[in-house]
This record gives structure tokens, C-alpha cells and sequence, in this order.
């Protein structure tokens, strides 16, 4: 994923979310994905969508221990 895709997407979360500690960064070891952090803590993926060429998918897993 290039740089100007990874901006586009952290402008778009921090509107999105209204959230100006959201920030995505590129992966050293995957090109098709970046990783989105909120305040330093890692919170998901967002992977380039192979059908749609221009558009992305944003994955975040929630685990039972985080719904306590």
C-alpha cells in the first residue's frame, strides 16, 4: 500500500470516527495492507479490496476480554 493510499485512509477514519488519534501505518512485511492504530494501541487492518480496484476493506477483530 503507498503512502498516498495510507493518507487518504487516515484522513477518512479520523472524519469518519471523529477521532484525530487514529493513525494508519504501512506494514514492513505486507504491501497489500496497513495497520490502524488509536493512540499508539493497534486496533485492526485495512486491506486493499482485490475486486474493487481504488477501494479498501477495514478489518478489527473484538475479543471477548475487551466487551468486560
Amino acid at each position: 500500500m503507498d503512502a498516498a493510499s495510507i493518507e487518504k485512509i487516515e484522513k477518512h477514519l479520523k472524519r469518519t470516527f471523529g477521532n484525530p488519534h487514529i493513525a494508519v501505518k504501512a506494514r514492513p512485511k505486507q504491501k497489500d495492507s496497513a495497520e490502524v492504530e488509536v493512540a499508539g494501541e493497534f486496533i485492526g487492518v485495512v486491506f486493499q479490496d482485490e475486486d474493487e480496484d481504488g477501494s479498501f476493506m477495514f478489518e478489527m477483530a473484538i475479543l471477548a476480554e475487551d466487551l468486560d
